[in-house]
């Protein structure tokens, strides 16, 4: 078996024809979906691309690895997907996208260099890179968003497009009608053609990645194939620009009742420059076709993915996943981007193909129960015939679910989030270790706890699918919002951090110390058996001088 984990950056759930939507046809996530099973409750631990990912590659919650935001390192040492995998014999590669910073004071504290193997892998957040590219080469007063190379936009220098950021000027751009770059970082641009070649853009550039390392691949091999779109810059390359209009925008999921008396983190959030963008209905005309556009163009290109792996008979031994880190407001609740606990923003797509005839009984199904995005670092060890070491990978196999069994299963799913790097952390005059956000969801009743002395939020999701109403404003919930704290709690207390002993270890050192001589707290001995003493007994040994 091989695993092919395919990831999409800030891509929804319900933006897929598989889940629903009625405009945008995705036939080839649908075409996996019919192969294998589609989770419909699916979270991500953390609604940031950083923080998120972090999770998705040690299969541990936020505050477990420690990684809470953009930019913030993995410390050196943490388990990784990678090193479970190997462990278990199977290869982890990277192909893309992991928002992944180096511990280099870590590194540089245990003498590990990124020119060694186990430095390279801790530098790539424990995969081997086949290649690496973040795609976020922004460039500013203060230089480059990224100070790394980029393969992407080398690749596109060997194409011949004149730039020193072509990523910029080509890729993310496209031309006004006097004939200047218009870019992609302005939403007013984003119905216009991004002015490349639509082969050259970067999600065909990273199928055709994937390919070569599939092409080349031996042993048996996970490949997380990391795509940087549908993510902002919202601007796509001909014919996908113009594929949908106006008449193809939903109206937004958001409603008046949110602005009464909002949760003050709710509200700081409200009053930022991208909410109040995406407040603006043309915003939403020019944005959300494009958002669609980009999706058709990650379609299509997993069909060629797809036909590549039926062609060379990949097909039959290479488990699929296709997901994404988290979500995309677009307008819904009044904002834009991501960040807080709405469906919109930290509900993500979860399609898994298992080709093998244990899985028959479940193909072309749904599967409502509670996943997280940490259970896949678990599947993964499972369907490498590993051993899950489950004190230190906090998530859940979810090959029983894909076998057609009835497991055991979780009560509540959790995410987190750690606003203290934003604005929002000053605007509400918050210290940094206050600046910190948990969702608790368990099926019907969403709340999210904010620490700095807030009140919590609450939703009823059977109630009001569209969470509108937030109904900690008012009494009356009391008994519901104690319960949410009291599994918030129990989550709160589980063993998280004793990571270099696993229960079974423990059992095995009970009672080690006493057959090697370390017996304290006898009275006579006759407490132990007398094996355990008899190094202890005998004649006294005479002191020669």
């Amino acid at each position: 078996m091989n695993i092919l984990f395919i990831m999409y950056d800030q891509l929804r759930f319900d933006y897929l024809s598989c889940a629903g939507h009625p405009h945008l046809h995705t036939p080839n996530f649908d075409r996996v979906a019919a192969r294998g099973v589609r989770f419909t409750n699916a979270y991500a631990q953390s609604p940031i691309c950083g923080a998120s990912r972090m999770s998705f590659y040690t299969g541990r919650y936020v505050s477990s690895h420690g990684a809470q935001w953009n930019g913030f390192p993995l410390r050196v040492g943490e388990v990784t997907l990678g090193d479970h995998l190997r462990q278990a014999g199977m290869d982890c590669w990277l192909i893309g996208k992991t928002h992944m910073k180096v511990d280099a004071q870590g590194m540089q504290r245990l003498g590990l260099s990124t020119d060694s193997i186990i430095g390279a892998r801790q530098a790539e957040c424990g995969f081997d890179s086949w290649i690496r590219d973040d795609g976020l080469w922004g460039e500013g007063p203060d230089g480059f968003y990224d100070t790394k190379k980029s393969p992407y936009n080398e690749y596109l220098k060997e194409r011949g497009y004149p730039s020193e950021n072509p990523w910029a000027d080509f890729a993310n751009a496209g031309v006004d009608e006097q004939g200047n770059k218009a870019s992609g970082w302005m939403f007013a641009n984003a119905g216009k053609a991004a002015n490349i070649l639509e082969q050259d853009s970067e999600t065909p550039w990273l199928t055709r990645k994937c390919i070569e390392f599939i092409e080349q691949a031996t042993e048996p091999w996970c490949a997380h194939v990391s795509y940087i779109k549908p993510h902002w810059p919202y601007i796509v390359p001909a014919p996908y620009h113009n594929l949908f209009g106006p008449e193809h925008v939903p109206a937004p999921c958001r409603h008046p009742v949110e602005l009464e008396d909002p949760h003050p983190v709710y509200g700081a959030y409200l009053g930022s420059r991208v909410a109040q963008a995406f407040q603006r209905e043309d915003v939403r005309q020019s944005v959300i076709p494009t958002y669609m556009g980009l999706i058709r163009q990650c379609d299509d290109q997993l069909g060629l993915l797809l036909d590549y792996l039926e062609q060379s008979g990949r097909m039959e031994d290479t488990m699929i996943v296709l997901t994404s880190d988290h979500g995309d407001y677009l307008g819904d609740h009044w904002l834009g981007e991501k960040d807080l606990f709405h469906e919109q923003s930290v509900k993500i797509p979860l399609i898994i193909y298992d080709p093998r005839s244990d899985a028959d009984a479940t193909r072309n199904t749904t599967c409502d129960a509670l996943v997280e995005s940490i259970d896949l670092a678990a599947t993964f060890v499972d369907v490498a015939s590993g051993q899950v070491a489950d004190h230190i990978l906090e998530g859940r196999s979810l090959l029983p679910w894909l076998h057609g069994e009835m497991p055991a299963w979780r009560d509540f799913v959790i995410s987190e989030y750690d606003y203290s790097a934003t604005s929002h952390c000053i605007a509400l005059n918050l210290e940094p270790r206050d600046a910190r956000l948990f969702m608790i969801f368990d099926g019907r009743y969403k709340m999210m706890h904010a620490e700095g002395g807030f009140r919590p939020m609450l939703f009823d999701l059977q109630q009001d699918p569209e969470e509108f109403r937030d109904l900690a404003k008012c009494a009356g919930h009391e008994a519901v919002i104690g319960s949410l704290y009291d599994s918030l709690g129990r989550w709160g207390r589980r063993l998280s951090q004793r990571v270099t002993r696993s229960d079974e270890d423990i059992r095995m050192m009970r009672g080690r110390s006493g057959r090697k001589g370390i017996l304290p707290f006898l009275v006579d001995g006759s407490e132990v058996a007398d094996e355990l003493t008899e190094a202890y007994r005998g004649p006294a040994p005479r002191i020669y001088r």
